[in-house]
């Protein structure tokens, strides 16, 4: 007993370590080191999982935790050091295999279980969901349209209403699992009897027997249809976002709802637009005299062209917002703005007349022409002199 290991190294943790990396911790061992699981190697699976649950039994408790790290193994163990018993119950609290326990149940317990090994196997179930993919264009998705789209999906087989058996007849309980769907047998192991549970193999663990199967639905209840629903796809949604249309995925089992029907929108690049949330971004190109001497140019807007009114003088890149010229909100009036960038372009394949009128021209500018030039020299000669 005295070359006990330590509890925290047996786990893998920090002294310290959370509620919740231990119980981590635990899960993840006593299922590596479970002997069911480790049949090459029984023996030494049972003793680092009885070593695993030991740790695990002090960690898990605060008092013991406590009183463990303040004493060691002393400290949990009276018996530590002379050649006494563990004092553990075996495997840590669970009290050994001797009884028969089922054996399942400890696997729920420590891998979170989803307490359905009783559940009706003829209790109504929820349909699955339908996942799809939907492209639009980027003015059909600011303003919104209704759509048709074709979806392959399970529904009550219209022969039989759902129930599975041909017309007249009905499915009979299943004499081996009582309707239960799962049956339970012992197994002798190196632990003693354990009980396990196993789908029943006569009626594939529904619970019923079908005798004489529909001929439309071949005895399952749902068969598969194609149909055509109509979606309306509110203005205002973006790319990759999931639009869900309640009530129009599979049809359940055993009289269970449907599930819904997930549509993932794709939106196509623009060649003139670039959405930003709810605002919309175009660059506008204008003429050498357009920004110098000002302008009335027509710009794009998702509602058609629009007058904007460029004043002298403007900058390359400048920046114009039109109010509530971009994109619709979803979940809330009003609309976002359309951003307009000028673009100052500079002319190409110039004759020879137009290059002297552009030289007398830039003969006749002062530096009062361009702030921007003359802030510059001035800072380039403070810079070298």
């Amino acid at each position: 007993m005295a070359d006990k290991r330590d509890y925290y190294e047996v786990l893998g943790l920090r002294k310290g370590a959370s509620d919740d990396e231990i119980k981590k911790a635990y899960r993840n061992l006593a299922k590596k080191y479970h002997p069911d699981l480790n049949p090459d190697d029984p023996k030494s699976a049972e003793a680092k999982f009885k070593e695993v649950n030991e740790a695990n039994d002090v960690l898990s408790d605060p008092e013991k935790r406590k009183r463990y790290d303040q004493f060691g193994h002393a400290g949990v163990d009276p018996s530590y050091g002379g050649g006494g018993g563990g004092g553990f119950g075996g495997f840590g609290g669970f009290g050994g295999f001797d009884g028969g326990i089922d054996l399942g149940d400890i696997f729920d317990s420590l891998f979170g279980g989803n307490g359905r090994r009783g559940a009706n196997p003829n209790a109504p179930r929820q349909g699955g969901d339908i996942s799809m993919s939907l492209n639009l264009d980027f003015m059909e998705a600011c303003k919104g349209l209704k759509r048709e789209v074709d979806v392959s999906r399970h529904e009550v087989c219209d022969v039989c209403n759902g129930s599975g058996a041909k017309p007249g007849t009905a499915p009979k309980t299943c004499s081996e699992c009582n309707g239960n769907g799962k049956i339970h047998y012992q197994q002798r192991s190196m632990f003693g009897m354990i009980q396990n549970t196993k789908t029943c193999p006569n009626c594939g663990g529904r619970g019923k027997i079908i005798e004489q199967g529909c001929s439309g639905c071949a005895g399952h209840g749902r068969v598969q249809k194609k149909r055509k629903i109509p979606v309306n796809i509110p203005a205002g949604i973006d790319d990759g976002q999931i639009l869900s249309v309640r009530g129009e995925g599979n049809v359940g089992a055993n009289g269970g709802g449907k599930g819904d029907l997930n549509i993932r929108i794709n939106v196509k690049r623009d060649p003139l637009f670039e959405r930003n949330g709810f605002d919309v971004n175009c660059e506008v190109p204008l003429t050498y005299a357009q920004a110098a001497l000002g302008a009335e140019v027509e710009v794009p807007t998702i509602d058609g062209p629009v007058k904007l009114t460029v004043p002298e003088g403007t900058q390359p890149d400048t920046v114009f917002r039109l109010k509530g010229k971009g994109v619709r909100h979803l979940k809330r009036e009003g609309r976002g703005d359309e951003l307009v960038k000028v673009v100052i372009e500079v002319p190409k394949n110039l004759t020879k007349s137009q290059k002297d009128l552009l030289r007398r021209l830039d003969g006749e500018l002062t530096s009062k022409n361009f702030a921007k030039r003359e802030s510059f020299f001035e800072k380039l000669k403070k810079a070298f002199g």
